[in-house]
């Protein structure tokens, strides 16, 4: 008697989804990333310009992204994306980027910043002594701040749980959260666009000694800046992972994934101008370069003293715990359909029998994020996984392209608006910001194309079991 397959459950509505990319993307980086831009480009509307175009450009991938996620809606987002167009060589490189680094990490930085906010609210014991200063080759430090990384440790191993208990249940919490977020953002524009320590002029003052740059300075300042606005645009599109979970997801994708980067843009270019008319950009530059400072937190200071600090850093604790809890959520689907294929741990590719949940991928996703953490190097990991997530999503907009002479007849629920101009602007974005970052930031580029190329053993080995297990079957 052959057993009964088990599959996802379709449980997630239209507004739940939105609920769910909202959360993947609000972060870290609405807080932290304007004293890193304000210190790149010295001028505060060029700042701001750069959180707008940044949003502007990932609508553009979000918009080429929603074509092919509406034709192929179903587990596994761009994976099966790739799978479709480049074959399974490509689609196993990134997926395993996925896992190796690119969202494990994300998910490891992120909650680490829950874990330092929560900190700074009530200070943890120091447990480590001389072990502290323990290193690997003298560039990991696993014991140093070990309280605050075994919080982030039991912050991730909770949230894997809550997921793994029901798709629905988790995106229930994530509506709460993202809904709590919201507000607590609102406020803050609200109160501070308001207070009478906002200084509008603050917007065309630029830094001491600010020289107007030459354009290829400027430019190559702009793309600089964006990878920081990036990774807090970052996670737009891992809503695709869990097509098959959404109801009708041909025709609701599209809609998540226009609609969820429409919100994100108008919550950060007003958080943004916020903070830059509250402080001016010379403080934003010293903030930049002054350990553990967040600019959001002496924002709210600057109007609303220590009780602004006590309310930022809670509403930093739940946005952290929210983007942390849906990027569990949305990338475990990932391996799920890696695994399904033969192409990742066999272990990954069984499905929860009662809460139709990827349970075990969920929790080979946590083993190895968790041991992330006790890396450390979380800052010098977001320039590295923007250009590494650049790399594949130029090559999702590219697939439009390719798709639409493949396949011209083939059923289209949504076409991209604009079309042809529209991804063909982000493809020639993304190639942009990769030759600006491997010119910029070597270190991060080549760290990323390793990160990516380690992957390389596991599917020569992945691969030639599936082949002859294959073979048995005929």
């Amino acid at each position: 008697m052959s057993k009964q397959k088990v599959s996802l459950a379709s449980a997630i509505t239209l507004p739940s989804a939105i609920a769910l990319i909202v959360s993947s993307i609000i972060g870290s980086g609405i807080y932290k990333k304007v004293a890193p831009m304000s210190a790149e480009l010295q001028s505060p509307m060029w700042v701001l310009a750069c959180w707008i175009l940044g949003g502007l450009i990932s609508l553009a991938g979000a918009l080429s992204n929603a074509e092919i996620a509406g034709m192929m809606a179903g587990t596994g987002g761009e994976y099966r994306y790739y799978r479709k167009i480049y074959g399974k060589f490509f689609a196993f490189l990134f997926g395993w980027s996925i896992f190796s680094v690119i969202k494990t990490a994300a998910i490891a930085s992120i909650a680490y910043v829950c874990s330092q906010s929560f900190n700074s609210l009530v200070p943890l014991p120091e447990i480590t002594g001389a072990w502290t200063h323990f290193s690997l080759f003298g560039v990991i430090y696993p014991f140093e701040n070990l309280s605050v990384k075994l919080l982030t440790v039991a912050i991730i191993t909770a949230l894997t749980w809550i997921n793994g208990r029901g798709v629905k249940f988790g995106a229930d919490i994530s509506k709460v959260i993202i809904y709590t977020v919201v507000a607590g953002v609102a406020s803050i524009i609200v109160f501070g666009l308001t207070s009478s320590q906002a200084h509008f002029s603050n917007l065309s003052q630029d830094a001491t000694g600010y020289v107007t740059p030459t354009f290829s300075a400027l430019l190559k300042g702009v793309f600089t800046a964006m990878l920081a606005a990036f990774w807090g645009y970052e996670g737009w599109n891992s809503v695709g992972n869990i097509g098959s979970e959404i109801q009708n997801p041909n025709k609701n994708l599209p809609k998540v994934l226009f609609w969820g980067l429409m919100i994100v843009i108008a919550i950060y270019t007003l958080t943004n101008l916020t903070y830059m008319v509250l402080l001016p950009v010379n403080q934003l530059i010293n903030i930049a370069h002054t350990p553990n400072a967040i600019a959001a937190v002496e924002a709210m200071r600057s109007f609303w003293g220590q009780g602004g600090v006590v309310f930022i850093s809670i509403l930093i604790i739940i946005t952290t715990l929210g983007c942390t809890h849906t990027t569990i959520l949305l990338n475990a689907r990932n391996h799920l359909a890696m695994a399904q294929e033969g192409l990742f741990f066999k272990v990954a590719a069984q499905i929860h029998p009662v809460y139709k949940t990827p349970n075990n991928s969920l929790w080979l996703q946590c083993f190895w994020t968790c041991l992330l953490v006790f890396s450390g190097s979380f800052d010098q990991l977001t320039d590295m996984l923007i250009f590494a997530a650049f790399l594949f999503y130029g090559c999702t907009t590219l697939g439009v392209f390719i798709l639409r002479k493949r396949m011209p007849n083939a059923p289209r629920p949504y076409k991209v608006w604009g079309y042809p101009f529209v991804p063909i602007i982000f493809i020639l974005f993304c190639i942009g910001l990769i030759i600006n970052t491997v010119q910029s930031r070597p270190r991060e580029a080549l760290l990323g194309i390793g990160l990516i190329l380690t992957g390389l053993p596991f599917y020569w080995y992945w691969n030639k079991t599936a082949k002859n297990v294959a073979d048995d079957e005929d």
